[in-house]
């Protein structure tokens, strides 16, 4: 962000308030990720965790900024509520109640957000009595329990307060998203997963200052970094525009339309859902071959090990497959062809109706491809970085699309508010005066 517009920040008390706001709410959210739940030996619990870095474990432990490590009152995250809501979304694409009821505008919306709610307290109960069974199980490096005094009402005690703080993240969400600024869950994620980077960077400095890492090796692995990220934000903001023609109408004495615009189609539209789906899905296999001695599922473990070359490529088609699938329900050619037409819209060259509609789903299926190889591109560099080159860190996947997404969001928000106001104060303070005859 420019000096100019950290200036007009300054300027205009409301939305500083709604800046300071949104750090005020974000650094309760990151206190809590450091209250433990009673019960556990945090100490057996963080070895377990230092051994399942490379699993669904690991992943889980990622979005909620380690608070799953220290197994704080914020363990389980927002991750049931994104969980919640994706599931919402697929069941508004097959029942039609619920695709009926997200059609009738704020109240329509307003509901299936209050059914969201009440799924992520479904997904906490289960998650958080999964997890209570799974710690009476486990032992640390010396044997010693994890769980001090397992039984029922330990269950109990971590079902209700894993269940609490889930539900108090959301509320938090919903305040930033209410009062502050840019969208509250997308900004919690944020938080939780860039408290991670300043000990990447310490354990960094350190290496370098033990000679295991060069100095040109540095400056090469920095110029990587600049240039994924630069990578990234073009292909975030990259889209393909289709011209649309709105027909002249004469409505009395007046003529309108005939203006030209475009409808906008994202490289990425489907975010960052295919490779988190896809890593849940291929990180599964390895989470339950790390508990369970077979031969079998120990040469699943020897196969899809992270960085082999059947892992790379099992997590590449995961991910192709999921952006085509998220696209496909999120975006719907008919409905907006439908749109079109309705308001007089038409691509020259192609007829309205189910011509348009192929058109559309014709560029759109063309530009998800590009979009799918360029998130799995992202996330496979980390494999590629850690295992070919030795990069003692993880840089990129799924993390870093998160960050850079939200990041581009949230400054977008912002300078349409500066935008905006400017545009407010431009009429406030103009005289206008009328034609006297």
């Amino acid at each position: 962000m420019s000096t100019g517009a950290g200036a007009s920040i300054s300027k205009i008390p409301e939305l500083r308030k709604r800046i300071l706001f949104t750090i005020f709410i974000l650094a309760i959210y990151r206190l809590g990720a450091h209250v433990p739940t009673p019960g556990i030996d945090t100490a057996a619990l963080a070895a377990f965790f230092d051994r399942a870095s490379g699993t669904i474990f690991g992943i889980f432990n990622m979005f909620s900024g380690g608070a799953l490590k220290r197994f704080s009152v914020f363990a389980l995250g927002i991750m049931p509520y994104i969980s919640a809501s994706i599931i919402m979304q697929l069941l508004t694409v097959v029942v039609p109640a619920l695709e009926k009821l997200s059609k009738e505008g704020d109240l329509g919306r307003r509901k299936i957000t209050q059914y969201t709610r009440y799924g992520t307290i479904v997904l906490c109960i289960v998650q958080g009595l999964f997890i209570a069974t799974g710690l009476e199980s486990m032992k640390g490096p010396a044997g010693e329990p994890v769980v001090l005094n397992p039984g029922i009402y330990f269950k109990f005690l971590t079902i209700i307060t894993l269940t609490t703080g889930t539900t108090f993240i959301m509320w938090l969400g919903e305040q930033i998203t209410e009062r502050g600024i840019g969208n509250g869950i997308s900004l919690i994620i944020y938080a939780g997963i860039a408290a991670g980077i300043p000990s990447g960077f310490s354990n960094s400095l350190s290496l370098m200052k033990s000679g295991q890492i060069t100095a040109f090796a540095a400056l090469f692995i920095l110029a990587v970094m600049i240039a994924v990220i630069a990578f990234i934000i073009f292909m975030e903001r990259a889209q393909r525009r289709i011209p649309v023609q709105y027909a002249k109408r004469v409505i009395g004495r007046k003529l309108y339309g005939g203006q030209s615009a475009h409808l906008p189609l994202k490289i990425n539209s489907a975010g960052v859902i295919p490779p988190i789906f896809a890593s849940s899905i291929i990180i599964f296999p390895a989470t339950i071959a790390q508990y369970i001695d077979h031969p079998f599922f120990n040469a699943l473990k020897e196969v899809m090990q992270s960085g082999s070359m059947v892992y790379m490529m099992v997590y590449v088609g995961l991910i192709v497959f999921f952006t085509y699938f998220y696209t496909a329900v999120t975006f719907n050619p008919v409905d907006v062809a439908e749109n079109l037409k309705r308001h007089g819209g038409f691509i020259p060259g192609i007829r309205p109706g189910k011509s348009t509609s192929d058109y559309i789903d014709r560029v759109l299926t063309k530009i998800t491809l590009a979009g799918a190889l360029y998130i799995a591109a992202v996330c496979v560099l980390p494999e590629i970085m850690i295992s070919k080159f030795k990069v003692p860190f993880y840089f990129g996947g799924t993390s870093l699309l998160i960050l850079i997404g939200v990041a581009l969001d949230t400054v977008s928000q912002i300078e349409s508010y500066l935008i905006t106001r400017h545009y407010d104060g431009f009429m406030k303070n103009a005289r206008l005066r009328g034609r006297r005859g």
